[in-house]
Formats: C-alpha cells, structure tokens, sequence
C-alpha cells in the first residue's frame, strides 16, 4: 500500500443515534404533522390505567379524548404562549397537535371510564368489563314426550 492514501469514512453512527433520540422529529404521525404522546399503561384490579404526559395544556380546552369499541384515542393542542414568543435561539419543546390511540384487550364500557388531569399528566381509568360471551355457544337439545 506503499504510494496509495487510504480514505477514512466518517460512520453516520452519531448522526443516527441523535436522530433516533430527538424522537423522529421529522416523521408525521398518521400523514398529519401531530407528535405522538408518551404513555404509561398499567393493568389490575378490576382495572386499565393509561397514563399521558401531556404537560403545559389546559385539560379542558386542549385535550379531547374519544372511545371506539376497544380503541381510546387521546388528542391534544399546545400553543406556544404569547409571553414565551421572545426571539429564541434554540427550543426543543413540541407545539402543535399531539394524538395517541391505544387499543384495549376489552370493549371499553360505556359508563366508568374517568380521566383527570394533574401535573402534566392525563390518566385515564377504564374498569374491566365482564368477559363477554363467545359469538358461538351450544345450546342442549332436551328429547320430549
């Protein structure tokens, strides 16, 4: 290898692992330019607990959250607000709209699911329904007279 250079190539290792930990900052969610939100989901009791870090919202005017058989989607709206407009240099905080849907092992029950807001973080309880009966069952056939 006398007379020859040899080119060192710089691994693209570091830009990808900044990447991967800035949470996919240029990957929409669902085609729409909305952030996923980070959850918790424990299990027990006679209950599901989900819970959302959403911080810096208003509950009742920027979260919404809807049911569909066994699916619960969460959607919520940070704005930037006004007194933190100033020119800044760098922010790594997330505006805009936020969406996670979680699909439950049950059907969600029309009447006992709850959500509070504290802190920063929505939980959202939903009791376990009864295990509902198979679509297919045997039904005895008696022999009579």
């Amino acid at each position: 290898m006398t007379g020859s250079s040899v080119s060192r190539r710089r691994s693209g290792l570091p830009e990808l692992m900044e990447w991967l930990g800035s949470g996919f900052p240029e990957v929409p969610v669902h085609g729409q330019d909305s952030h996923v939100i980070p959850i918790e989901v424990a299990e027990g009791s006679g209950q599901y607990v989900l819970r959302a870090e959403l911080p810096d919202i208003d509950p009742e005017k920027d979260a919404e959250i809807t049911v569909e058989g066994n699916t619960l989607t969460i959607r919520a709206e940070r704005s930037e607000r006004s007194e933190r407009t100033e020119d800044k240099r760098h922010s790594e905080f997330r505006y805009g709209s936020f969406e996670r849907t979680v699909r439950l092992p049950f059907p969600i029950p029309e009447v006992g699911p709850t959500a509070e807001y504290r802190d920063g973080i929505l939980t959202v309880t939903v009791p376990r329904t009864t295990e509902e009966e198979p679509a297919t069952r045997t039904v005895p056939v008696r022999r009579v007279g």
